[in-house]
């Protein structure tokens, strides 16, 4: 994790010249009050929304913990819902685009998946188990196949048998 924080200087001053690029972009294209009034109404829009966003995180989390329901999910898309407020109400175009773009229901669903598949490659099964809920997982019978050793070729799968699916939850 310390290793990729020395990235984090650097990314910051590329983001600080990609957005006064795409600024000096915009002001030439439609004029320089009409671009500081575009990025005034986007971060007073992300700060309205950055309220709202809090608001209903906190309250999907309550609800899941009042239901005794796991609260990953909803934490996950408080989390999206929140930085995509967050980078709405940072000065810039770019951070802007990118905020809005989260809010919207399919990105955010598909950014709230990656950030849930990070946390729970981050943390054991079991804590994952208690933030995400059970995972239905599917097991195929058939003979286990051993692992691929330096000489032995990766063996070919198998086409899924229909009906033979187990469901379950995996236990650890």
């Amino acid at each position: 994790m310390r290793r990729g924080l020395r990235y984090v200087p650097p990314a910051l001053l590329l983001l600080a010249v990609l957005e006064l690029t795409v600024f000096v972009l915009v002001g030439r294209a439609v004029g320089f009050g009409a671009a500081v009034l575009l990025v005034f109404a986007a971060s007073l829009l992300g700060l309205v929304l950055l309220r709202r966003e809090g608001m209903r995180a906190w309250r999907g989390f309550r609800a899941a913990v009042e239901s005794r329901q796991p609260p990953g999910r909803q934490v996950t898309d408080g989390l999206v819902g929140l930085l995509g407020a967050l980078l709405l109400a940072l000065p810039g175009l770019v951070s802007g685009v990118s905020g809005l773009l989260l809010l919207v229901p399919p990105v955010r669903r598909l950014a709230r998946v990656g950030v849930q598949r990070v946390a729970e490659g981050r943390v054991s099964s079991m804590v994952a188990g208690d933030l995400f809920g059970p995972r239905v997982v599917r097991v195929r019978r058939g003979a286990p196949q051993p692992p691929p050793g330096p000489q032995q070729p990766a063996p070919q799968p198998q086409p899924p048998e229909p009906g033979r699916a187990i469901e379950g939850e995996i236990v650890q």
